[in-house]
């Protein structure tokens, strides 16, 4: 049976967990609190996102991999230093692993490409959001899809580089 929520997906997922993100904002998609102390100058409260990182210690704990890209052009719009300096290492400290696919000098081989999560390689999940980052819902392809998403994970791990280097370089 193919599983019907992105929730039963990550349920049963077992080698590994690809997100792609193609968007420079998510802000009314959740944290958003976190995302308001962000913005007012505050530390980063103690306690942040520690039920993602508990649950991709559980996956990541068991040899699975959960991983993503984002895609992004600099200047980092103020949501993308908000993910990306608290969000994406926060995340890591459970296991899970960031690429950045800069389309700042570069064209974007991806164009066009839907926001998505696709386990173990099969039926993508595509996740459609709001023009001002608020989350819609999630489509659970069938299973004739998956080789096209994987081809698109593909092309994205190709062309990024690991969130660390990245960041070094940019990370504001």
């Amino acid at each position: 049976m193919v599983p019907k929520t992105l929730g039963e997906l990550f349920d049963t997922f077992q080698r590994e967990a690809f997100r792609l993100e193609t968007l420079d904002d998510y802000s009314k998609s959740g944290s958003v609190e976190a995302y308001e102390t962000f913005l007012s100058g505050a530390p980063q409260p103690a306690g942040y996102n520690e039920d993602w990182v508990s649950e991709l210690r559980s996956h990541t704990s068991q040899g699975k991999r959960i991983y993503r890209v984002h895609v992004l052009c600099r200047p980092l719009t103020p949501y993308l230093r908000f993910e990306l300096g608290w969000g994406y290492r926060k995340n890591a400290t459970g296991g899970e692993e960031f690429f950045i696919l800069d389309t700042t000098e570069q064209p974007n081989p991806l164009e066009g490409v839907p926001d998505f999560w696709q386990m173990d390689g099969a039926s993508p999940a595509v996740m459609s959001y709001s023009h001002d980052g608020e989350f819609l819902g999630v489509d659970v392809l069938p299973e004739e899809r998956a080789g096209e998403f994987r081809a698109y994970r593909d092309t994205a791990m190709r062309y990024a580089e690991p969130f660390s280097d990245w960041w070094a370089k940019y990370g504001e």
